[in-house]
């Protein structure tokens, strides 16, 4: 099966989950104050701040895998996790009040493709960049745990997460999430049977070239597990291929058509302290839709195709194209119209406000014209992204054995 029920470790009782919990690593990228802001919060405390690497902080920081690789074997040898087997359901209130509901779940690399023109039944929505991976597998390679952000999607126009809802079972965990993330509540999920009844139908339905699953938000994050896997794997026999951990992947399966699901588009700012971006993007984009370019305060119109994706993709190689001519330029992807104005006006830049592609079409585009555009769409304002609560062990060095997690070997 594609998906599987997951064997994931949860923080310890008395663990402060308010600092424990936090978001996914690629967000705020532009804007180091949020994660300054967020040390402060922690404080020091145990927490998910210390097993991921803020992107805010790619390039610019030395040493800083290898710490978060001594975090996670402090953690393990702290027993600072509590092991649970099975499905959960995960209901996320959002900023705006709304209610997201997923199942955290276990997704097999062995069905994942991240080429554009893949036709695996588990497909990236947006092109992943390839030059982005080396150093996000330098930081998971050697890694005994992975606290992934990756939401993949489902087109299911049922209610099955409803009924699923319905059919919860005990409270496993739930906070208020710091820097106005909203809230996550966790719950046991006993009705296994039927989840994988269900994924596997999802599964048979995409088995002539279909998509059962998409990768809704951590292309790059699935895409370096994959990554890394395929190194692992090339060490192994057959036998123990079935069976190494890191051949899945935890994710978070969500609904297309969940109604809290929004989809937003991720604008851009280019930063060029000449402030000839704009003149340079209206010399070659057209179309009959249009979208805004800001630059010194000033807004203007500018032409683009009038098919979002279409218009993505041309935006996008301009942007490239303007980079490879002035060396000194730079682009940033923002979540927010608003914080995108701010950014481009605080630091010195242009910022582009995109098109918007649609939920209902997500899944017939991809399949149609394969991988969107990179940062193509954001499912939903940054604070609402997913944040990283539960952990699962990659490696063959730790295992659960009678409800702990302990050194291989050290079963008795």
């Amino acid at each position: 099966m594609i998906i599987r029920s997951p064997h994931v470790l949860l923080p310890k009782q008395g663990t402060d989950l308010y600092k424990w919990s936090v978001i996914a690593c690629d967000q705020f990228t532009s804007e180091p104050e949020y994660w300054q802001e967020l040390e402060c919060v922690v404080d020091g405390a145990p927490s998910t701040l210390e097993l991921i690497y803020p992107e805010v902080y790619l390039g610019k920081t030395e040493g800083r895998g290898e710490k978060i690789r001594e975090s996670m074997r402090k953690y393990l040898q702290d027993e600072m996790f509590v092991p649970h087997e099975g499905y959960i359901l995960v209901d996320r209130t959002c900023a705006d009040g709304k209610h997201r509901l997923g199942i955290m779940a276990e997704v097999d690399l062995e069905k994942y493709d991240y080429n554009a023109t893949s036709k695996t039944p588990v497909r990236a929505t947006e092109m992943t960049v390839v030059e982005r991976l080396p150093v996000r597998i330098e930081i998971r390679r050697g890694a005994d745990l992975e606290l992934p952000h990756i939401m993949m999607l489902m087109d299911n126009r049922d209610n099955f997460m409803r009924e699923l809802y319905m059919l919860r079972g005990k409270q496993l965990y739930d906070t208020p999430l710091n820097m106005g993330g909203g809230r996550v509540t966790g719950y046991e999920l006993t009705c296994t049977k039927k989840i994988d009844e269900y994924m596997l139908g999802l599964e048979e339905g995409a088995a002539d070239g279909g998509i059962a699953f998409a990768v809704g938000d951590g292309n790059h994050s699935l895409a370096t597990a994959k990554a890394c896997w395929e190194e692992i794997k090339t060490t192994l026999s057959s036998e123990r291929i079935k069976t190494h951990p890191a051949r899945y992947c935890l994710c978070e399966i969500v609904s297309v058509q969940d109604p809290a699901l929004v989809f937003e588009p991720i604008h851009r700012v280019v930063f060029d302290k000449d402030g000839d971006f704009i003149r340079y993007a209206a010399d070659r984009l057209k179309g009959a839709g249009n979208c805004v370019m800001i630059s010194g305060g000033v807004r203007r119109l500018i032409p683009v195709n009038a098919d979002p994706a279409h218009a993505i993709a041309e935006i996008q190689a301009v942007i490239d194209g303007y980079i490879k001519e002035n060396p000194q330029a730079a682009v940033d992807y923002v979540h927010g119209a608003y914080n995108t104005e701010q950014v481009a006006a605080r630091q010195g830049g242009t910022a582009i406000i995109m098109p918007l592609i649609t939920k209902e079409n997500l899944f017939s585009c991809v399949k149609s014209r394969g991988t969107l555009p990179r940062k193509s769409f954001s499912m939903g304002e940054g604070r609402d992204k997913r944040y990283y609560f539960e952990a699962r062990i990659i490696t063959e060095k730790y295992k659960i054995f009678d409800d702990k997690v302990i050194r291989s070997g050290n079963e008795n």
